[in-house]
């Protein structure tokens, strides 16, 4: 059973969020070669990077509002807008099809006549399908004139070799814990966001809304507390495990804990035993309380 959510967070939408903070040289970099694209033709493929969370996709569709200026066109290419073989909306899709693409592209043949800069945003590039990233790679090896593409990808090794060298990439750094508390300000004011929960939230807003959602400070916590203690139990663990769980947002509580006792070496063990139960649907409570013993038998 689903562990109950403790906060319900609703956060506006990149397109609507006009609150970026950070990545400014990144910002500058874009604004100042938009500036002098009548001297230097403006690189046609955009490629934001970086950790989850910090605010890749905000800063893309603040960058395509000021190319496409709502006169030209802007298409957009993700999960909420993906398409299955009959053109129909995929509610469940977890990977953006090729037919999401091929539609995008098909609605750029029919306006390719405005004359005015059209803007392609691509969130994210790591949940398109093999098909659709061949798709996308063939626009890109002759793009459009006064066509920008802004593809956000979260992990860069996710994305093809042929794909990532026809992009200008850009990489963004996490936020700073002064950045994050402004965004915690602006968006859970209502919430006490402890230093810990911003040092656990490595650089990532959207870390600390699912670490509080699904009370990962508070598990957190609780896990130093019975790895640290004499008298903790087998029980005690297999607890906190089946709290951990239920939600994969939560199993980087074990990679934060492993770095708190300055366990390097176990990363690896760890990391692997994570993408063992995404993968192959492993029994998640047994894997985690695995993890937690083998911690525990190093300290």
């Amino acid at each position: 059973m689903a562990r109950k959510k403790v906060n319900v967070y609703e956060f506006p939408h990149p397109m609507g969020n006009d609150c970026l903070v950070g990545h400014k040289q990144t910002l500058d970099t874009f604004v100042d070669a938009w500036e002098k694209r009548n001297e230097h033709p403006l690189h046609p493929v955009w490629m934001l990077t970086g950790p989850r969370g910090i605010g890749k996709a905000t800063l893309a569709y603040k960058i395509a509002k000021m190319v496409y200026g709502n006169v030209g066109d802007f298409f957009i290419i993700d999960l909420d807008r993906n398409l299955d073989k009959d053109g129909k909306i995929k509610s469940d899709g977890k990977s953006i099809s090729v037919y999401t693409v091929r539609a995008t592209i098909e609605k750029m043949r029919m306006s390719s006549m405005s004359g005015e800069w059209r803007v392609v945003l691509i969130d994210s590039v790591d949940a398109l399908t093999v098909a659709a990233a061949n798709a996308i790679l063939k626009l890109l090896e002759e793009p459009p004139a006064k066509t920008l593409f802004l593809l956000v990808t979260h992990q860069l090794s996710n994305v093809l070799p042929t794909v990532r060298s026809r992009a200008r990439v850009e990489k963004m750094r996490p936020l700073g814990i002064a950045e994050l508390r402004q965004l915690c300000a602006k968006f859970m004011p209502e919430d006490t966001i402890s230093t810990e929960t911003l040092r656990l939230a490595n650089g990532s807003f959207g870390r600390i809304a699912n670490l509080k959602q699904f009370g990962g400070d508070e598990i957190y916590e609780n896990l130093i507390k019975i790895l640290t203690s004499k008298n903790s139990t087998a029980s005690n663990i297999m607890s906190i495990a089946k709290q951990i769980a239920p939600e994969p947002e939560l199993y980087g509580i074990l990679l934060d804990v492993i770095a708190h006792f300055n366990l390097a070496e176990l990363y690896p063990m760890a990391t692997n035993a994570i993408n063992d139960i995404k993968r192959i649907n492993l029994e998640p409570e047994i894997s985690v309380f695995k993890i937690i013993q083998e911690i525990r038998k190093c300290l």
